[in-house]
């Protein structure tokens, strides 16, 4: 008899908190194996602030005290996802033995920033 109550992957909802974790995560153990020097700190330390920043901002969205602040923290998370995309661009450049992990981080920054954008958008109507 089936489990009416097991879902497949495929037909569950997607869980922002989580998929923000997971690309905080993702970016945490990507910049722990880049090299040191003086251009890749500054890299290291803008991405990490922004890619984990979203999370941290859903996190905040999610316990929003009226649509205003939902709307204001969602934007939050669309600035940061974007931000990330540009620092994954430069370590990119400043490391091209990285480029191809750059590119999937890149891709799902791209994708968060979508999503928030779409939601934002939704928000505003």
């Amino acid at each position: 008899m089936p489990d009416h109550n097991a879902q497949s992957e495929a037909e569950k909802p997607y869980d922002l908190d989580e998929r923000t974790a997971r690309f905080g995560e993702a970016i945490v153990r990507f910049c722990k194996v880049l090299p040191r020097d003086t251009v890749n700190l500054r890299l290291i330390d803008q991405l990490t602030r922004s890619a984990t920043s979203v999370g941290a901002n859903y996190l905040e969205a999610e316990d929003a005290i009226s649509r205003k602040d939902f709307g204001h923290r969602i934007a939050l998370c669309r600035k940061e996802a974007k931000e990330s995309k540009h620092w994954l661009r430069m370590i990119a450049a400043a490391e091209p033995a990285q480029r191809d992990e750059a590119r999937q981080l890149w891709q799902e920054a791209k994708e968060l920033n979508l999503i928030f954008g779409a939601i934002l958008k939704k928000e505003r109507t």
